[in-house]
């Protein structure tokens, strides 16, 4: 039994000072105004914000077959280093990619030995897989992600609406959601002549293919009462809509990323293909409009789509907007990052935590164990220093590459411990446990 005391307790109801009792992995009470008067070891962080683990529903590992892009020891190492207690990994880019049942007990066997942080699963929907959907379940994914237009491999083709009429009643019928990638594509040529400038791949990704695809999702969310998640909203066009959906009690959530709150199109320069990622980053004004509409709750959750490629498919050399590999590394900077740019606009912390753990551990099956310091939850928890800032090296990083658009920003909100069920495992830059994750 241990107990952590600070001034500033991420709490349900706000930020308070307590003292958190852990014992057997658990949180198994909240003592305050007490003097120190607990009958364990007590650990003091004074000022430091004691809070859940984050938790990011939304990342790309990559293993088996794509360990040199990432793979489970380098990510989870990079997890514990950040704070992030659970990660959910995408069914893609791995290989094979996460829609059979097969290819997720070849992805649970890549796991073993490398699990430095807690990690789930999504399974796939792809045009003809929906018989494979109940055993996925079966087997223990917490959902199943589509694509409605290219996914960047072609291993993970996009579902037609005629293949999510199939899935989304057997989805529905085990209450589990479904995320999607919202782009309709169509044939328009938009974006013509340097493939080095940013401003020729932000035309060529327009947000009418974001608002088409989530008026279709809208529209069979409704049909089908099936949970829908959608990732990474990028357009601020589609707030209204999404905004009337749950006005009329659709079970529909929202997530977006750290990168469309933090950086803005105006700011990225021709050729800089780090930044590169689908949907693309928007201009500030939609940007600015994102950040109200999570302030409001229309926007559920941030998670960082941390989709990480070998330098040479970023195309940095050629500066190649086209060609280059659409994702960013950010998995490990996903408290940071929000933070800082929630700061620069006054939003209190309490946000971050409903951004970053409560509604996550929701999206995932998990409100009732993790997301909260509460008793009889997981005692996943991190201390995190709000106040002092770092900047972003490749030295710091634990991702497998250190191509990120972040880079040399200074960032608020140093992670200085993290706990994983009530056992610390990372201490101010050192790793002290390794494998204390399991599978969710």
């Amino acid at each position: 039994m241990i107990a952590i005391k600070s001034k500033r307790v991420a709490l349900p109801q706000g930020i308070e000072e307590a003292i958190v009792i852990i014992n057997n992995g658990k949180i198994t009470d909240i003592v305050k105004n007490n003097n120190n008067l607990v009958d364990c070891p007590l650990i003091d962080i004074g000022n430091k914000v004691l809070m859940p683990g984050v938790i990011d529903p939304h990342i790309h590992i990559n293993e088996p077959g794509r360990r040199d892009w990432e793979g489970f020891d380098s990510a989870t190492k990079a997890a514990i280093a950040g704070g992030l207690t659970t990660l959910v990994d995408m069914p893609l880019n791995s290989a094979p990619v996460t829609t059979t049942v097969q290819a997720f007990e070849e992805k649970l066997l890549a796991t073993e030995g490398k699990l430095h942080t807690n990690v789930g699963f999504w399974g796939g929907i792809i045009p003809g897989n929906t018989a494979e959907i109940e055993g996925l379940i079966a087997k223990g994914v917490l959902g199943f992600k589509a694509f409605l237009t290219h996914s960047g491999i072609d291993d993970f083709p996009n579902a037609t609406e005629e293949d999510l009429r199939k899935a989304m009643p057997i989805i529905a019928k085990y209450n589990l959601p479904l995320l999607v990638h919202c782009e309709l594509t169509d044939n328009e040529l938009r974006a013509t002549g340097d493939n080095r400038s940013y401003q020729n791949y932000l035309i060529s990704r327009p947000k009418e293919w974001e608002d088409k695809a989530i008026e279709m999702m809208i529209r069979l969310c409704e049909e089908f009462n099936c949970r829908v998640h959608i990732v990474h909203l990028s357009s601020a066009n589609s707030i209204e809509q999404l905004l009337k959906a749950k006005e009329n009690g659709l079970p529909i959530t929202v997530e977006s990323a750290q990168h469309y709150l933090y950086f803005n199109a105006e700011d990225i320069k021709d050729g800089q293909t780090q930044f590169k990622c689908a949907p693309p980053i928007r201009e500030k004004a939609n940007n600015e409009q994102l950040w109200q509409a999570l302030k409001e709750g229309i926007i559920d959750l941030v998670g960082t789509d941390h989709s990480p490629s070998t330098p040479t498919l970023k195309e940095l050399e050629s500066g190649d907007f086209m060609k280059a590999w659409g994702g960013i590394a950010s998995l490990q900077l996903a408290l940071p990052v929000l933070w800082t740019a929630a700061r620069k606009r006054e939003i209190p912390f309490d946000y971050i935590v409903k951004w970053l753990c409560e509604h996550p551990a929701k999206l995932i099956g998990k409100s009732t164990s993790k997301g909260k310091i509460a008793i009889g939850f997981d005692a996943d928890l991190i201390v995190v220093d709000t106040e002092n800032s770092f900047v972003v090296t490749e030295n710091s990083l634990h991702h497998k590459h250190k191509t990120t658009p972040y880079l040399n920003e200074t960032l608020f909100g140093i992670v200085e411990q993290t706990y994983l069920s009530g056992e610390k495992v990372f201490d101010n830059g050192a790793f002290l446990q390794l494998n204390k994750g399991i599978r969710l």
